[in-house]
């Protein structure tokens, strides 16, 4: 059985692919269907995630890393606001939370980076 991950992979490196015939039947009148709509749903979602986290790293955590900035961006306002007009420093909380975000969001895009070049090289070999 080929997995979809293998096919993309196939796929990508222009290999031969061919059609192999099975034997299969028709469901019997009266039986209920195998499938599960959320849970096979979030099973298809899983796989399309996986497969654009291994063959398009960038883009993939360019968004997390966009996502995580904007976050932090939203948490640091209130504080830089209040900084601006008392003086102080008061939600403390909410600018370590800010600043740890921002932290993630540039490792999230130096993790981008580098499985795009590794991808890219593998893509290459």
């Amino acid at each position: 059985m080929v997995r979809i991950r293998d096919g993309v992979h196939t796929l990508k490196l222009c290999l031969p692919v061919g059609e192999v015939r099975t034997a299969s039947c028709e469901r019997s009148a009266g039986s209920a269907p195998k499938l599960r709509t959320y849970r096979d749903g979030f099973r298809i979602l899983r796989t399309i995630l996986a497969l654009v986290q291994r063959e398009r790293p960038l883009p993939f955590f360019g968004l997390a890393a966009l996502v995580l900035a904007l976050v932090s961006a939203a948490l640091f306002v209130p504080v830089a606001t209040t900084y601006f007009e008392t003086g102080l420093m008061l939600p403390l909380t909410t600018f370590v939370a800010s600043a740890m975000l921002t932290m993630l969001s540039f490792l999230a895009l130096a993790c981008g980076l580098i499985l795009d070049a590794a991808t890219r090289g593998r893509i290459e070999a």
